[in-house]
């Protein structure tokens, strides 16, 4: 279970492991592609714009909270909204009732929330992060946006701050690291798990151990020699993302096994994501926490079957939660723009909200 790393990282067959002649940006505009998985991520930029502002909308003062519209407008350009005059509709939008829906979901899953940053630092080998990094990925990880206190805060048995050398840097440190290696499966071993118990296996169980889920996206021609690579790179033992990792010798070898593990953890990291995807920027900011020595963008897109499709199907999570159906009603809605809303209901308010929808529609 995991992951997608939006579409500007997938890469055409035959490739896997190595790209020796090709750019970045010659791979990804010579990438396979799924149509649904595409048109959903084209959607999805709607939705970011309008985390973008719902933080702004959230953080005011008024009751309820909202942003005057002139504001809005003023911001416009530096959001990527549309420029043009925007009409509110209504003030009593179901909007609203969708984002307090999301907030309760949030608060509902706390302890969730807690087993997922507690697995995030159990990833480093020195149990601690930026709390910089942290707060670049509090809405994919499911965090309240006062996460400091109603998680960090409210379980210090379990979590502390630790200042740096740097004026205004903190860490999040994991205190007693060993008493949670019970929260420690990573998420693929389940799958194997699962796998292995089936009848119809079609994969073989002595390799299992080592394997990822695959899945590529349709019309994606896997030749001979692409699909040897990737039978024998499954193949390839690894150390576990929550494993002590020795420092071996640079063979060939010993570089492979060194990414095979680069790849779980980022496996890891996107299965305790909410949608089980996130922006390559922001996994890269943990990438010195996790002693990652390589090109992560490179990494997803040398490994295609596993950070493209494996999480979703037919443009849905495989396996949803209510956060993430949540963030789907909102998204809809956003698509759904004016026509959405009963104007006979519009009391004449300047609730940012349908506003912003009116702006994302006519983008």
């Amino acid at each position: 279970m995991a992951a997608q790393i939006l579409r500007q990282i997938k890469v055409p067959a035959g490739s896997l492991l190595r790209r020796w002649k090709t750019s970045t940006a010659e791979y990804v505009a010579s990438r396979a592609r799924d149509p649904k998985f595409e048109k959903l991520m084209e959607k999805y930029k709607h939705l970011f714009k309008v985390f973008s502002i719902q933080d702004l909308i959230l953080s005011s003062n008024a009751d309820p909270p909202s942003i005057p519209l002139d504001f809005l407008s003023r911001l416009s350009q530096r959001l990527h909204l549309n420029r043009g005059p925007a009409t509110p509709i209504s003030s009593k939008s179901s909007f609203t009732e969708i984002i307090l829906e999301e907030s309760e979901a949030i608060n509902d899953s706390l302890p969730f929330a807690v087993t997922r940053l507690v697995k995030l630092l159990s990833m480093s080998p020195s149990r601690k992060v930026r709390l910089r990094a942290i707060f670049k990925v509090w809405r994919e990880f499911g965090l309240p946006d006062n996460f400091e206190d109603s998680v960090i805060a409210a379980n210090s048995d379990i979590f502390s701050l630790q200042g740096g050398n740097e004026i205004n840097t903190h860490y999040l440190v994991l205190n007693n690291g060993e008493t949670h290696s019970d929260l420690l499966v990573p998420a693929v071993d389940n799958w194997r798990m699962v796998e292995c118990c089936k009848e119809d296996c079609k994969l073989d169980r002595t390799n299992l151990r080592f394997s990822f889920k695959q899945g590529f996206p349709p019309g994606m021609r896997l030749k001979k020699t692409f699909k040897a690579k990737v039978k024998k790179w499954q193949e390839l033992p690894y150390t576990g993302p929550y494993e002590v990792c020795s420092t071996g010798k640079h063979h060939k070898n010993a570089l492979l096994r060194k990414e095979k593990r680069a790849v779980g953890i980022m496996h890891e990291f996107l299965s305790l994501t909410v949608e089980k995807m996130i922006e390559v920027e922001k996994f890269s900011q943990f990438r010195k926490w996790f002693e990652i020595e390589f090109n992560v963008r490179h990494l997803f897109l040398d490994h295609p079957g596993i950070f493209y499709l494996e999480a979703y199907e037919r443009g849905c999570l495989i396996e949803p939660n209510p956060v993430y159906a949540a963030r789907r009603k909102q998204l809809d809605l956003v698509l759904l723009g004016r026509r959405g809303f009963n104007r006979d209901d519009d009391d004449g308010g300047e609730s940012a909200f349908p506003a912003l929808l009116h702006y994302l529609r006519e983008y």
